[in-house]
């Protein structure tokens, strides 16, 4: 990602400090979102709560929502000044603490090191790259993407992937490529979980369950078990193959489902493999259209 010039603070409202400096990433292709008190996103509007419009594209629920107000977090992310600046968003600028951008659709990852503790490790064990002082630690912003993760060590989150990081200025050094030693901070933590617990997928992305699946004649069990072996064969092509791999993990899912009476939520099964191949390393784009091709080839099409 190419970081905006520094922006510099006057004695300007929220509105106005927090407006500009959103319109002024966006322009920079940098997709911004308003952050309320707390720094997180703001609430759903009332014909959003609870989901009930549909959401956006690639949140729990795959998305139909045309709302005009900034809800759905991270999906709200947008570059297109006339969203930034409509009237909906405009209120919410006037109560906002601060300007957050979704990372993955930068084409980034975020490494957020909580204290001082976790920036001495980074320095020790990570690339130079940019970084970005925060209030008790840093961001190191790297050039790709991989699923988010929380704790994946003392103190160090990593933000791609379904998630919003808060801008915090354009940061200082050059920007590197991803390195394999974050990635593989992701993969511990998404095979190592805690005792009694099931491997999951990225917190909100769709993931396969009844509520999605009420005409599928398997059980969740049965599906969850050949969906984890097809993410484990996509996250394996580290190097190649791993949009291949996809699409056949998706044409394999796609054919356990062709004798069920639907709707089975192949495109929550779909979600989680895109997001395992763009984990190590394929753009979403070819990842998607990958899966989708798995997922509609056993029905005779493709995309």
């Amino acid at each position: 990602m190419t970081q905006p010039t520094d922006i510099r603070r006057g004695r300007l409202s929220p509105l106005s400090e927090h407006l500009r400096t959103a319109l002024e990433l966006g322009a920079r292709g940098l997709p911004v979102l308003p952050l309320r008190k707390g720094k997180v996103p703001f609430g759903n509007c009332p014909a959003c709560a609870k989901n009930a419009c549909g959401g956006r594209p690639n949140m729990k629920t795959p998305g139909s929502c045309v709302c005009l107000h900034p809800c759905h977090g991270w999906a709200a992310a947008t570059t297109h000044a006339h969203i930034i600046n409509s009237h909906p968003w405009r209120a919410a600028w006037r109560e906002s603490a601060g300007v957050a951008y979704d990372p993955a659709s930068a084409r980034v990852t975020v490494v957020d090191l909580d204290n001082a503790d976790a920036v001495t490790w980074a320095e020790a064990a990570l690339p130079a790259t940019t970084r970005v002082a925060t209030t008790r630690g840093e961001h190191w912003i790297y050039r790709g993407v991989c699923r988010s993760a929380n704790a994946v060590r003392p103190g160090v989150d990593i933000k791609s992937i379904a998630s919003y990081v808060r801008w915090l200025g354009p940061g200082t050094g050059t920007i590197t490529d991803l390195p394999h030693a974050v990635r593989a901070l992701v993969t511990k933590e998404e095979t190592t979980p805690a005792r009694g617990e099931v491997v999951s997928s990225l917190s909100g992305r769709p993931t396969w369950d009844a509520a999605v699946a009420t005409g599928c004649r398997h059980t969740e069990k049965y599906v969850r078990t050949g969906l984890t072996r097809g993410l484990t064969l996509v996250r394996a092509r580290t190097e190649s193959g791993a949009a291949s791999q996809a699409f056949g993990v998706a044409q394999f899912l796609a054919k356990q489902h062709t004798q069920c009476p639907g709707p089975c939520g192949l495109d929550a099964l779909g979600q989680e493999v895109i997001a395992a191949a763009v984990s190590v390393g394929v753009p979403h784009p070819y990842a998607a259209r990958a899966v989708a091709n798995g997922l509609n080839t056993t029905m005779g099409r493709a995309v």
